[in-house]
């Protein structure tokens, strides 16, 4: 799943940024009111989370702008300020939630769960599925012919990747790009290793093989 931060706050952002990646978002942040919207117009995101107060455009303003054009992605507003009529005015300009500065990292991504399953379209995907493995969206937990596999956050997002691409196969080049948000090919075999994890949690112990490398080109999930 796909978050957008638009928040000028860097340290905040920073923060949001993390706890999302932690629990299996990939994020992408921006720090101007002008430059968010141009992002949430033209990417696909799951979820906005939105300052309220920003340069260049203020939240407010951002947020009357996607709702007017159509985009109905969930946004959860983030503000210093609190009274009522400061919340009324976020959730009559169409935000989804409201969540006052300081927060807590766990309510935020509490609310955000919740806003993914409120606004999740009827019969919208909320499960990946490869031969007798499969992954909750929303609840972020795999099972292999029904036994949970704990996977750390990393190694989730890993899998997910993988499963929403079961059949293909995966180049090293786009798992750094996609899972470690790498623009580059570092010296370093952290795939290896995750890919290795991988497969011993989701594999070991059952006759048939899902995660497959394919020497020479990168790696393939797949039940045959």
């Amino acid at each position: 799943m796909r978050a957008l931060i638009i928040e000028d706050d860097l340290e905040v952002a920073d923060f949001v940024s993390q706890a999302l990646s932690e629990s299996g978002f990939i994020t992408d942040s921006v720090h101007d009111g002008r430059e968010g919207l141009y992002m949430a117009a033209n990417e696909n995101y799951d979820i906005i989370i939105l300052d309220r107060m920003l340069p260049g455009k203020d939240g407010l303003s951002v947020l009357r702008t996607l709702r007017a054009t159509g985009i109905t992605t969930p946004v959860l507003l983030l503000s210093a300020l609190g009274e009522v009529r400061h919340r009324i005015d976020g959730l009559h300009s169409g935000g989804d939630d409201y969540m006052v500065k300081p927060f807590s990292v766990a309510e935020l991504i509490a609310r955000v769960h919740v806003l993914l399953k409120r606004t999740l379209p009827s019969g919208g995907e909320t499960e990946l599925t490869v031969g007798d493995l499969k992954i909750d969206l929303l609840s972020r937990r795999a099972t292999r012919a029904g036994r949970i596999i704990d996977l750390k956050p990393k190694e989730y997002k890993l899998l997910e990747f993988m499963m929403r691409h079961a059949g293909q196969v995966v180049t090293r080049t786009i798992l750094l790009e996609q899972v470690w948000d790498y623009n580059f090919a570092p010296q370093t075999n952290v795939i290896d290793v995750h890919i290795s994890r991988l497969r011993n949690k989701i594999d070991k112990g059952f006759t048939i093989e899902l995660l497959h490398t394919i020497r020479g080109a990168g790696y393939c999930i797949r039940e045959d």
